[in-house]
């Protein structure tokens, strides 16, 4: 019996990649040797299925017009497609509202969003952000550059031994003067899930708010904001099965309510004079000019496609998938695994980073690229984290729901098979 087949039988979980994978039309590739082409990049983007691509040839096709603006059939049809697709958004997040919905590019854009207007309007020179060395860049450059705005002060903190969230260093730099939390839900270089459980509830008792990078985490596992506690909540469609350029902020109403402006133009307005301006209602006061329409109704069909698979279900599959990469990977001699194991973790991320005693990262990438597998390298947009490890560079095998027992072995062998060639030649 072989590995996978093994896994199979000892394991309590429902196969989604048979029932699932043939919405994806690029999985179907074949690599130049024939074989079928393997895809273990989602955490880097996922892949859209048929329902997505049908969604958005259907808006440019029928439906595409400006949306809030025109009293015409198009226009409405637009505007009602894209509104859908917020309360869609809000119903995938629990949120209280669909007015506590903000659209933007990205999540990196509803990082710098929050950054530059509720953190432009409350922090002061001598208050303090609590971040983490684990976070990507998108989750420390904002707060770098309203440090330097502000005066504010950053701390971070550190992980253990394992890869995982220091809970005691984090409890020890947590203060009065801590004005915000922000952190990530599930890292995407570790694999580590956060226990926010633990940390919102210690930030909310010394007042402090809590911002939460949900990208990893959104595709992968249920997640109520109101459940959470949180009081912002950062998401991006292309981790989704959703298009690119399209992303959300989750945040409180009453926050939203009380936060400025972030751009200037068309749309978030209400009345506009020659000296000054009122703002329109939320969430319209923080989305200027014409918005993604397309990508927000791509989206839209991203998560209704999701919620169809179901959440649940996709964090079962994927936790047995997530622990067979694991044991292939451990058995592989000069490999070494970062972040938790799912031993030390079972909800972590389903991810696997690591590191080749003696090779490059990107000449492991490129060359399992060769054999038709798609893998990661580099530092993920983590590089103190990498520094931390002093290392420049890793590589990660990331999946979903559309993975499969067969794709991590013949992954883990032409690993084991290049790693092997390049230390016998070394």
């Amino acid at each position: 019996m072989t590995i996978a087949a093994e896994a199979r039988s000892s394991a309590d979980f429902v196969d989604l990649s048979t029932r699932y994978r043939a919405d994806f039309p690029i999985l179907e590739q074949r690599a130049p040797d024939g074989r079928p082409l393997i895809y273990l990049d989602h955490a880097a983007t996922s892949q859209k299925p048929r329902q997505v691509l049908e969604a958005l040839q259907h808006y440019y096709s029928c439906d595409n017009a400006n949306v809030h603006r025109g009293a015409h059939q198009l226009s409405a049809r637009a505007t009602d497609a894209f509104e859908a697709a917020r309360t869609t958004t809000a119903a995938f997040v629990g949120a209280a509202s669909s007015r506590e919905i903000v659209f933007t590019r990205n999540a990196s854009e509803a990082i710098n969003l929050v950054a530059r207007t509720w953190g432009d309007a409350n922090l002061k020179q001598g208050d303090e952000i609590l971040l983490t060395v684990m976070e990507h860049h998108s989750n420390l450059v904002p707060w770098q550059l309203l440090a330097q705005r502000t005066g504010c002060v950053l701390r971070h903190v550190g992980i253990t031994e394992s890869g995982e969230l220091d809970l005691e260093d984090f409890r020890a730099q947590l203060n009065e003067r801590t004005r915000l939390v922000s952190l990530v839900h599930i890292s995407n270089s570790l694999g580590c899930c956060n226990p926010l459980d633990q940390v919102i509830p210690a930030a909310h008792a010394v007042g402090a708010c809590v911002l939460v990078d949900a990208c990893q985490s959104l595709a992968h596992k249920p997640i109520d904001v109101v459940a959470l506690d949180a009081d912002f909540l950062v998401g991006s469609s292309h981790k989704l099965c959703g298009p690119t350029g399209m992303g959300f902020l989750w945040a409180r109403e009453s926050l939203l309510e009380a936060m400025p402006p972030f751009l200037g133009g068309g749309e978030m307005i209400q009345d506009v004079f020659l000296d000054h301006s009122t703002w329109a209602v939320l969430p319209h006061k923080f989305e200027a000019g014409t918005p993604a329409i397309g990508e927000a109704v791509g989206m839209g069909a991203a998560i209704r496609y999701l919620q169809m698979v179901g959440l649940e279900a996709i964090q079962a599959w994927e936790a047995q998938l997530t622990r067979h990469l694991f044991n292939r990977l451990q058995a592989i001699d000069g490999v070494r695994l970062l972040g938790p194991t799912p031993d030390q973790q079972p909800e972590r991320g389903a991810l696997a980073t690591f590191l080749v005693d003696g090779v490059h990262a990107n000449d492991i990438a490129a060359l399992i690229d060769a054999s038709g597998i798609c893998i990661r390298s580099g530092h993920h947009c983590c590089q103190p984290l990498h520094r931390l490890y002093d290392v420049t560079a890793s590589a990660r095998a990331s999946l979903s729901f559309t993975s499969t027992f067969e794709e991590i072995d013949r992954f883990s062998d032409e690993l084991a098979s290049t790693v092997a060639f390049l230390h016998e030649h070394s």
